[in-house]
């Protein structure tokens, strides 16, 4: 091993010499002046300064850089530092990989800071597409909407969501007092969306919480409870529902809808109690017209099975089938109906009904129940509403034949309060008896 004080002569003069065995590719010179300082130079040419010592009983050996660009001074300084490091215990590549982590994570850190809440949100919509409805990925894009998109094809624009004047913040803006300004403001001009908006912020604040990616970033408690009770109007409970006296210009002005998809659709809703959306995405594939059976996807449980009524079949069985869905669209994008509130409203205005909306008539199902002395379990498994009591959980399974036996009567009553003719044979129930 050659040894000699290192110079900018000496370091030009040397050449890689070739071992006695032939094996080696490199030859390494040492400098008599600094302890471990080396120069690699390898059967290519190339020249590098390196450092060697022992460390925690072992070799240590690392590469501090290209002759061309270190002066033998500052290779000397570095290897003088190297061996400090190295006689103090410390691992001079694990500081270095500390260091470029620590680097790493102040970039990554400074990276988080300027995320914006659409950003965020975006990814928020994708990471949880799965697990939601359309109408809740539309609840979410709609009040995050910005003012100034076209509607279709037509010239009117959408207004700017609830949810827009945040968008375009950084998430790390996004605290307590600016979620109290913006509620505030938004609350004067639309409660009813602000309030919405408020719940669905307040959930893509945790979800970022429980996201690495996001985690941290926000102010804690932006979404705190006191926010909403200070900011937010008292909720009330809505109680629209069709009265007994008004089921027969209801009937009358909904069967005269010109287009037969909403009029069947209305009526449908009124005589099983789902929900609108449920019934919305009602499938052929979903209804047994032999076994008189409609499988309803529930929100809630996932799927149930409800009876379907004589004067439902019907009304189902006359719609067109012009694709998978029962109440469908030639017109909409999804082939299936989209909106059927604005020929509802008209209907009820010619009717002289007022604020009377499609989840009333979901209301307007269990209300008139009450009329043929329905059990109220009954109503709740046809409706989809969880059990209410110990019993009705626990212990009560009604099958369909039972639940038809109510359904078919709850749906002969209203029609015959509404006036309109139409014959029920009613089911029974075979009683078997053993001897």
């Amino acid at each position: 091993m050659e040894t000699a004080n290192f110079t900018a002569g000496r370091i030009a003069a040397y050449k890689f010499q070739p071992s006695v065995t032939g094996k080696s590719n490199q030859t390494v010179y040492w400098d008599a002046k600094t302890p471990g300082l080396g120069l690699r130079v390898t059967a290519a040419g190339a020249k590098a300064y390196i450092f060697e010592s022992r460390l925690h009983g072992k070799t240590l050996r690392l590469t501090i850089g290209d002759v061309r660009t270190w002066s033998v001074g500052k290779a000397q300084d570095e290897a003088t530092r190297l061996k400090a490091l190295t006689d103090q215990g410390i691992d001079p590549r694990q500081l270095k990989a500390d260091r470029a982590a620590a680097d790493e994570a102040q970039r990554m850190e400074a990276k988080r800071l300027v995320v914006t809440v659409a950003d965020a949100w975006n990814a928020y919509i994708e990471a949880r597409r799965h697990k939601w409805s359309a109408r809740h990925i539309a609840d979410h894009q709609n009040l995050a909407r910005g003012a100034g998109e076209k509607i279709g094809d037509s010239d009117r624009v959408y207004e700017a969501g609830a949810l827009s004047p945040l968008m375009p913040l950084k998430l790390s803006e996004i605290d307590a007092a600016q979620v109290r300004a913006w509620l505030r403001d938004e609350v004067t001009r639309r409660p009813t969306q602000a309030a919405l908006a408020f719940r669905l912020l307040r959930a893509f604040l945790n979800w970022c919480t429980d996201t690495p990616d996001y985690r941290g970033i926000a102010g804690e408690n932006a979404c705190q409870t006191r926010i909403a009770k200070d900011t937010l109007p008292k909720k009330k409970a809505k109680t629209d529902c069709l009265q007994r006296d008004q089921l027969p210009d209801w009937f009358k002005h909904v069967r005269n809808i010109g287009n037969p998809v909403i009029s069947a659709y209305l009526q449908t809703l009124i005589l099983i109690g789902s929900r609108r959306e449920e019934l919305a995405h009602l499938k052929w594939a979903d209804v047994d017209f032999k076994w008189n059976t409609i499988t309803i996807h529930d929100k809630v449980e996932g799927m149930r099975a409800i009876p379907l009524t004589p004067y439902v079949s019907t009304l189902l069985s006359g719609l067109p089938r012009r694709n998978e869905w029962v109440f469908s669209s030639s017109g909409a994008e999804s082939g299936r109906l989209q909106e059927p509130t604005i020929q509802h409203k008209k209907a009820c205005a010619v009717a002289g009904i007022e604020a009377l909306t499609l989840h009333g008539l979901r209301r307007s199902f269990s209300t008139l129940s009450e009329w043929v002395e329905c059990p109220v379990g009954v109503v709740a498994q046809i409706m989809g509403h969880k059990p209410s009591a110990t019993a009705e959980r626990h212990y009560k399974q009604r099958p369909l034949d039972l639940l038809r036996v109510w359904h078919t009567k709850i749906e002969a009553w209203i029609l015959s309060q509404a006036g309109i003719q139409f014959k029920h044979e009613q089911p029974c129930l075979r009683v078997v008896s053993v001897a």
